[in-house]
């Protein structure tokens, strides 16, 4: 029997096609998203569902889905889906993550023209019956300084078309090196620099904790007097407020804006202020980007469901169901590598080498990369998944090299991170014992023993008496309990490190009272994904 997908959204027809074309029995119902009892009845029928951004795949949904084995989304976001629910349900989800880049760089050309000239209102007062040419004085683009943040795909085809317009160009992004910096023509400085130099700023960033209100009143007060604000990303990357007071106040000259904190915005302070223009998040709606998104996930689906391939699955590594069983710890603990390095790296990494030792080396290294790299880019990059983790890395310029040798130690087998930046170097060891456990086995050249936990905090510092008094005494008072408490140190004396694991996550204050004890180095708080991915 063929597979059957449903196309629950307003998919491009030509979606239909590529379906049919591969054998697929497909049912276009582009308005059953909206209609949450008969979806509810129908999708038990159904191996695929196919969605852009009306369809919520929910918890309930999916209990209800007996048959399905893949979600595709025609887009980047995944917000309309619990990825976490379709994970234990062995449900695979799919994106399409650079099928809008183009379509949403040229819109936010087009924002960044808009309010320069401001072309809205002086459309609305010609309409009106107006003639007010000294009213709406606008300003040129060319040799202005565009700061840009965040410099993925998206951001660094906003940069090209910006340089092109004959602008100075700026970049903030931590993952960004110098070389690629170089190679897109941008001078790569640090934020606050770049908000006292830009002209004009735009965003292209993920909406994650590190990024939510990226411009606030505190950075918005440091800007450069009339600089004008564009966000075509995500909305909540920007206090809205805060925003609404700078341009009322006359520091931002104006603000073109197509993402909200809460959609539609009922109630934003931005809606009717001079000089904001808005659209109703249009980023990636052009005729040439909806046809490429849907035709891309009904090819992604249909290699799936007609063939086993997996691509572009943001909770499944490209992986053979032989090879699975062996290969998922040490998965998780590539994952966990890449992660703990990414939460302690605040440099933009350069290069990343993988060194594979004993049986490991003889696994499925590819996908080991791909899980490292999803860990060490999670923490920056909300859509990362395994199979994109490693192009959002190159485009960083930064270098992923892998290297495999014999066993050679006390582990018959263990995997070891080293990431360089331009400051430093750093690396990490970790194996799977016999338990299908991953564990870290060394830290920074110092061996340790630590099961991975959710919620862990590190710390370094002198091999000195009362290191773990302080510790236990400041998260007592807090009513944090440690889980397990490990320590190494190079020589008795001299540096030290401790990893804890803890039932919950270490706070603000945890964090603040330990550093301001004058006892350590570095505190840092860690958290690392603990749910299991599954395929039907």
């Amino acid at each position: 029997m063929a597979p059957k997908v449903l196309v629950s959204d307003k998919l491009a027809e030509s979606a239909v096609d590529v379906f049919r074309n591969n054998g697929i029995d497909v049912s276009f119902e582009p308005e059953l998203g909206k209609d949450k009892p008969a979806l509810l009845e129908a999708i038990g029928d159904y191996d695929g569902l196919a969605i852009r951004s009306s369809t919520k795949v929910t918890e309930k949904l999916l209990k209800r889905a007996g048959r399905l084995k893949v979600v595709g989304r025609a887009g980047v976001g995944v917000d309309n889906v619990d990825v976490s629910a379709a994970s234990k349900n062995g449900i695979v989800v799919m994106n399409t993550p650079f099928g809008n880049s183009i379509t949403t760089a040229e819109h936010t050309i087009a924002m960044m023209m808009a309010v320069a000239r401001q072309i809205p209102d002086a459309n609305r007062s010609v309409h009106g019956g107006n003639w007010e040419k000294s009213r709406f004085m606008g300003v040129e683009l060319f040799g202005k300084t565009l700061g840009v943040i965040g410099c993925g795909n998206i951001g660094s085809a906003v940069c090209s078309r910006a340089i092109g317009l004959g602008m100075k160009v700026v970049g903030y992004d931590p993952y960004l090196s110098a070389e690629k910096a170089r190679a897109l023509g941008v001078d790569k400085i640090a934020l606050h620099e770049l908000l006292r130099r830009s002209d004009f700023i735009t965003l292209h960033l993920p909406l994650i904790d590190k990024t939510r209100n990226i411009l606030d009143a505190t950075s918005l007060s440091i800007t450069k007097k009339g600089v004008r604000i564009v966000n075509c990303a995500r909305g909540g990357l920007v206090d809205e407020a805060a925003l609404a007071n700078a341009i009322m106040s006359g520091r931002v000259a104006g603000a073109a804006v197509d993402v909200f904190e809460n959609e539609p915005p009922e109630g934003s302070p931005l809606l009717g202020l001079p000089g904001v223009v808005a659209t109703p998040h249009l980023g990636a709606s052009t005729t040439e980007a909806q046809e490429k998104v849907a035709i891309q996930v009904a090819e992604q689906m249909s290699d799936f469901l007609a063939r086993g391939a997996i691509s572009n699955a943001v909770n499944m590594p490209s992986i053979s169901a032989e090879e699975s069983p062996l290969l998922m710890p040490w998965i998780a603990l590539a994952d966990h590598l890449g992660s703990f390095v990414g939460q302690m790296t605040d440099d933009p990494i350069k290069a990343v080498n993988v060194l594979y030792n004993g049986t490991v080396a003889s696994m499925n290294t590819e996908a080991l990369n791909a899980s490292v790299t999803t860990g060490l880019l999670r923490h920056a990059i909300a859509e990362v998944s395994m199979v994109s983790a490693q192009i959002m890395a190159k485009e960083r310029g930064i270098a992923i090299s892998t290297t495999t040798q014999s066993k050679s130690g006390v582990f018959d087998a263990y995997v070891k991170l080293t990431v360089v930046t331009d400051f430093r170097e750093r690396s990490i060891a970790g194996t799977v014992f016999s338990d299908g456990k991953p564990r870290f086995i060394q830290i920074k050249g110092i061996n340790i023993d630590a099961e991975i936990e959710p919620n862990m905090l590190y710390t370094t510092h002198g091999d000195v008496p009362g290191i773990i008094g302080v510790i236990g005494t400041t998260l007592g008072d807090r009513g944090v309990n440690i889980a397990n408490f490990t320590l190494g140190r190079t020589a008795a004396k001299s540096d030290a490190i401790a990893l804890l694991s803890l039932d919950e996550a270490a706070g603000n204050e945890v964090v603040d009272e330990l550093r301001k004890s004058g006892l350590f180095k570095q505190v840092r708080p860690l958290q690392f994904r603990t749910a299991s991915l599954g395929l039907r």
